[in-house]
């Protein structure tokens, strides 16, 4: 009978390529659905999201300047080590949300299938986000999508694999980069899908990874004045409204929690917005399109 010890996971922060403890070296306990202990995470600070967003700011214009095809081979080749990985994500989600492993299996096997599917996008989006414009004069006038910029994203508290994914690829594959806060209650799966970013070709800083409280790192995310974009998907209804009132300081697009866009019941607004999402529905193209700019180009004809 072997007396040896297995060697637990240590599980970090994801910022600028790296994986860094917290700067305040605290964790917190994450338990699965019947709160058995399953991990110390890290409890990531609000210097850890100033860095995070410095992270995503000096890798944006690398990534915005990348070809789409080259984004979406990049996207395409995560989804590879996704599927090499399969069975880690499974047991993961299986034990995060507590679903039986088939359910969970469904759900790995859906986010590795909309990762395929964002990184088909990288190259078709400027078709149906641009245009050629007619005007009144000797002038061609064209409209073309680019990137917003540095994205803080809320990841959803209800999905913490599949949700994850479905706001995260959308985000970068249109040449943005990103602060992202994981699900507070299951961080697990996020700190993993850090180490196959890492391994990925993607570059550093293209996608940072903070785990924590939620109401902690939101807010100075929204505040930051270099975040250009919130994605507010994750947050309840009553800090939703706190963090979209400071991110109008420096005039952010912000992506309202999906309850916002209906009259939710009580019952519901007191909820996570998430936990009104199907994940597995076609996604179509509303996240492809929340954070681009549209820049429109006047040249003389015959120039």
């Amino acid at each position: 009978m072997s007396d040896r010890l297995s060697v637990l996971k240590t599980y970090k922060l994801y910022v600028g390529g790296k994986f860094p403890r917290s700067e305040s070296g605290r964790v917190y306990e994450v338990t699965d659905a019947k709160g058995r202990w399953l991990a110390n995470a890290p409890l990531a600070s609000r210097k850890d999201a100033r860095d995070a967003v410095v992270a995503a700011r000096k890798a944006f214009g690398g990534w915005s300047g990348a070809t789409a095809y080259n984004r979406g081979q990049i996207l395409y080749r995560v989804a590879e080590m996704l599927e090499g990985r399969r069975e880690q994500f499974v047991a993961e989600v299986a034990d995060a949300e507590g679903h039986s492993k088939a359910k969970a299996a469904a759900q790995v096997d859906a986010a590795i299938d909309r990762w395929v599917w964002y990184a088909g996008w990288s190259d078709k989006v400027a078709q149906i986000a641009g245009s050629s414009n007619p005007v009144a004069g000797p002038y061609f006038n064209l409209s073309a999508p680019e990137p917003t910029g540095v994205v803080a994203v809320v990841a959803p508290q209800d999905s913490s694999f599949l949700g994850l994914v479905s706001v995260l690829a959308p985000v970068i594959v249109t040449g943005n980069t990103a602060v992202v806060v994981a699900a507070e209650r299951a961080p697990l799966p996020a700190l993993s899908l850090a180490e196959v970013l890492a391994t990925s070709d993607l570059p550093g800083g293209v996608v940072n990874l903070l785990s924590g409280r939620t109401t902690e790192l939101a807010a100075p995310l929204a505040a930051h004045q270099d975040v250009n974009a919130l994605d507010l998907t994750g947050a309840d209804a009553e800090s939703a409204k706190e963090l979209e009132t400071a991110a109008a300081d420096n005039l952010k697009r912000v992506l309202r929690p999906p309850v916002a866009r209906h009259r939710p019941s009580d019952e519901a607004l007191r909820a996570a917005p998430s936990d009104a999402v199907d994940w597995t529905a076609d996604p179509g193209t509303d996240r492809l399109l929340a954070f681009l700019e549209t820049k429109t180009v006047w040249h003389p004809m015959g120039v």
